[in-house]
């Protein structure tokens, strides 16, 4: 349906509440009125509504409506006997953040959990209280609707690695066709034959508009021998404008994706704002039956006849089955939870990309990418700076001195970012910026390198603080614990100012920003103790949590779920998500977490139905 003959009374924060203060009311405000005209990006009559009267009982609960949840939901009620209930914290997703350039914008705001560690002491050391900011989306369609869009479902050996360590079925001979059943690739002639799909409900492309340095990242790359190619293909090592997962020049979320299409299906139904606090297990047979949740103010309770499946994230699906006591025996029992069931990897193995910024000057002192010509490009064309995420659509994947390139495992990932139409205070052509115009000196323009680690060695974990439901959970991430994530960032810095100084890249006069890092004054700019100094202090997180509920086989203590993501010694419970991974995948983490939610909705049905029947479906 493709009609805005439906009232526009969805909630959430808008652009000029998510871009600083009054200062930015009004030609931001006029924006968000003119985007929300646009029925494709309002889009009020397909948008999933919340159930004012659930049933008392559904075949199948799905907790959490992200990036695999709605996939979830979207799979299992194919079946048309199934009932299936879809639980959601947040609300429906903003009409602000379909628009890509806005992709910061919504960080910190009512639909973001914003989680902080507790204080690290090997990172985040400048950051206040040593805390680390962990975003996390609280919204249908989850942190879907708050990434950069990248689409990077990772390296084969990442898939291989998780079957030889006791997984079968997840190898990635297994796992591709998963990939290949969401998508539906715009592009799928100018990549790699063979790997991509099409006629699925993920739309995958690039975006419409790249910057001219875009194009120079990749000739620079080029320079020092490393390939240009489509890394979601034969191989995952080297550079591309990344593929996103974005229709019309506009964010496609889980939600968008695999929840608007089939709103009409009777035998869904959806809760949103609605907080589970337990999955409710018969302490006799180990099974689970039911959820508590609270809606409303009013805690209510909803029978499970088959299964209840977590899909709450690399946060609060550890969180949940602690609260559902779920976990280490003796944790649960200090924090007054009755044990179900004593299973010591639950919140442990958390590990998560980390990163470190580095800013570069270049000559161009055209500060402002967001003006009222921007603006029209978009609204009248979905064209223009406004339909993409600036330099932040490159990404490269090299090898640090410590990984074998004969592997094709890519150990660290080359992220950018610069050129951003995110914000203007009057949207006039030559706007400064930081709004002073006419000033001395002339800005000079800032693009950041972000080298990230991809295989992080050092392991954190989570735990609750009290048996409180709506209490936060207690992260230590312990970030940089380990010598070799160390190494390997240090080593990243290295690769991204070598790419800087290529000549397609002089050709901007890029020159790094050599203000010391608060803290690291003492040490010569550029040494390898002055980078440890700087990453320790300025540590940037990737936010791609997993491993939380580490899946593997039963004779792997740490393990949470089996191959078949089943909570190990629970019946009619599987956890669904990014925090079943044994080890992160090498990239962006939306993309495998979709192709998880695809593979377990066939596992689910493979069950319940029948391995000849299920595929039906």
């Amino acid at each position: 349906m493709n009609t805005c003959n439906c009232p526009v009374t969805q909630p959430g924060p808008t652009l000029a509440s998510t871009c600083g203060g009054s200062a930015y009311m009004l030609f931001m405000g006029l924006l968000e009125v003119f985007i929300r005209s646009q029925c494709d990006l309002e889009d009020p009559c397909n948008r999933p509504l919340s159930r004012g009267f659930p049933d008392r009982d559904y075949d199948f609960i799905v907790i959490g409506g992200g990036s695999s949840g709605a996939v979830v939901a979207n799979r299992l009620s194919e079946v048309p006997n199934w009932r299936v209930l879809l639980i959601e914290a947040g609300g429906d997703e903003p009409t602000g953040t379909q628009i890509p350039s806005m992709f910061l914008n919504f960080l910190g705001s009512s639909i973001d959990y914003g989680y902080k560690t507790e204080p690290e002491d090997m990172a985040c050391l400048n950051n206040e209280e040593r805390r680390c900011n962990w975003p996390r989306g609280k919204v249908l369609g989850g942190t879907s609707v708050l990434n950069g869009m990248m689409y990077i479902r990772g390296s084969r050996a990442d898939y291989d690695n998780w079957a030889k360590a006791g997984n079968p079925g997840w190898s990635y001979q297994d796992v591709l066709p998963y990939f290949l059943k969401s998508e539906d690739n715009q592009q799928a002639t100018m990549m790699d034959q063979g790997f991509h799909g099409v006629g699925g409900y993920l739309t995958v492309t690039q975006f419409p508009y790249h910057p001219p340095l875009s194009h120079s990242i990749l000739q620079g790359a080029m320079e020092l021998g490393m390939p240009v190619r489509d890394l979601n293909g034969v191989s995952h090592t080297g550079f591309m404008i990344a593929q996103t997962t974005t229709r019309n020049g506009s964010r496609l979320s889980t939600s968008k994706a695999f929840l608007r299409p089939i709103i009409s299906r009777n035998n869904l139904h959806i809760l949103l704002n609605t907080t589970v606090t337990r999955v409710i297990v018969d302490p006799l047979t180990k099974a689970a039956i039911g959820v508590e949740f609270l809606t409303n103010g009013r805690l209510e309770r909803l029978q499970a006849k088959n299964e209840v499946i977590v899909c709450a994230g690399a946060v609060d699906s550890p969180r949940i089955l602690l609260l559902s006591g779920i976990g280490p025996r003796e944790e649960l029992r200090r924090l007054n939870i009755a044990p179900i069931h004593d299973l010591p990897g639950v919140g442990k193995n958390l590990h998560n990309h980390v990163a470190h910024f580095l800013n570069f000057f270049i000559n161009d002192t055209d500060t402002t990418a967001l003006n009222w010509a921007t603006a029209m490009e978009y609204l009248l064309f979905r064209d223009g700076l406004m339909s993409g995420t600036g330099l932040s659509e490159v990404t490269g994947f090299v090898h640090s001195r410590l990984s074998n390139p004969a592997e094709d495992n890519p150990d660290l990932q080359i992220f950018f970012s610069g050129y951003l139409a995110n914000c203007a205070r009057t949207g006039q052509v030559g706007e400064r910026s930081d709004g002073m115009n006419n000033s001395t000196p002339v800005p000079q323009r800032t693009i950041s390198i972000f080298p990230t680690v991809l295989h992080p060695k050092s392991r954190g974990y989570l735990t609750l603080k009290d048996n409180n439901p709506q209490t936060p959970p207690l992260i230590f991430a312990r970030y940089l614990t380990h010598p070799d994530d160390v190494k390997t960032l240090v080593d990243g810095i290295k690769i991204a100012i070598r790419l800087t100084q290529t000549a397609a890249l002089q050709k901007y006069g890029f020159r790094i920003d050599t203000t010391p890092v608060k803290g690291c004054e003492n040490l010569p700019f550029g040494c390898d103790a002055y980078w440890e100094c700087a990453i320790r202090r300025n540590t940037g997180a990737e936010n791609h949590q997993a491993g939380s509920c580490k899946m593997g086989p039963a004779s792997d203590p740490s393990a949470v779920v089996s191959p078949e993501l089943k909570v190990h010694g629970v019946d009619r419970l599987r956890v669904v998500d990014c925090s079943i991974m044994p080890a992160v995948t090498s990239g962006n983490t939306n993309a495998p977490a979709i192709m998880i939610a695809e593979k377990a909705s066939d596992l689910i049905k493979q069950q319940w139905i029948g391995k000849r029947a299920w595929n039906k479906w």
